[in-house]
Parts: structure tokens; C-alpha cells; sequence
């Protein structure tokens, strides 16, 4: 898994162009304030150890809202950090678990349209922190 964290002081998205044919069709605009966004991108190799990347994923998604402050994760599917993988409905499971965990937290948690680029909107202040990326 590859994991690129951006706390951003706005973060906004519009549904721009779907990718994926078995999802539903959607119109959304949607805009946050002071929220860390985790751009998660499952491999292949995730595949076979969904539960441990999953938890990687919640610690290293935790320890980033601390540090910056925040109560507030987006999650989005953002399958641009390597050329291998995951099949779709494996990104789903993990995302929708980590949703689930978060959640139950006490994390606001947010999920970008699955399935869609997205036309984004990202204001991040130039500190160091605000920047994380992670492979695991």
C-alpha cells in the first residue's frame, strides 16, 4: 500500500468524470475544513493481507490527524501512486473498514466518490507535518 497524507486547511472535490462502470452515476460537490486526506492506493500484493495494510492504514492515518491536530480524515482512492493494483471491490473493503474503524474512534470520517476522478481543491499551509507519504 502506498499512502500519500495531506492535511489540508480546505479540502473540496467535485466529481469530475467516472473511471469505474459498475458504480452508480453521481453528481457531488463536496468541501471540508481543516481535514487530513489520506490519497490510499492498495497493490496487488495487498490482495492477500488486506486486514494488516488496513490497520497500517488506520495507525498511520490516526497519527497524522494527531500531529495535525484534526478529528476530521477523508479517504480517497487514488490509484496513481504505483502501476500495480488492487482489484476495485478490494479497495472498497479496506476503505469501507477503515471508514467503519475511524468512525467508531470518534473520527469524522469522510469517502470520496469511488470510481470518479475528481476535479479537487486542496489549500495546505508549507509545514512540514502537513506532508506524509507511507508505504507499507
Amino acid at each position: 500500500m502506498k499512502l500519500l497524507m495531506i492535511y489540508a486547511e480546505r479540502f473540496a472535490y467535485t466529481t469530475a468524470l467516472k473511471a469505474l462502470e459498475s458504480v452508480p452515476d453521481i453528481q457531488k460537490t463536496h468541501a471540508l475544513e481543516r481535514a487530513l486526506v489520506g490519497f490510499i492506493h492498495v497493490e496487488s500484493q495487498d490482495e492477500e493481507r488486506l486486514s494488516e495494510v488496513e490497520t497500517k492504514l488506520i495507525k498511520n492515518l490516526k497519527w497524522a490527524a494527531r500531529k495535525n491536530e484534526t478529528t476530521r480524515i477523508v479517504l480517497h482512492s487514488f490509484a496513481h501512486l504505483s502501476e500495480s493494483k488492487a482489484a476495485p471491490e478490494a479497495t472498497r473493503i479496506v476503505l469501507a473498514n477503515a471508514e467503519r474503524r475511524l468512525f467508531n474512534a470518534d473520527y469524522e470520517v469522510h469517502q470520496t466518490p469511488f470510481g470518479y476522478f475528481l476535479d479537487l481543491d486542496i489549500q495546505a499551509p508549507g509545514t512540514p507535518i502537513a506532508r506524509i507519504f507511507k508505504e507499507f
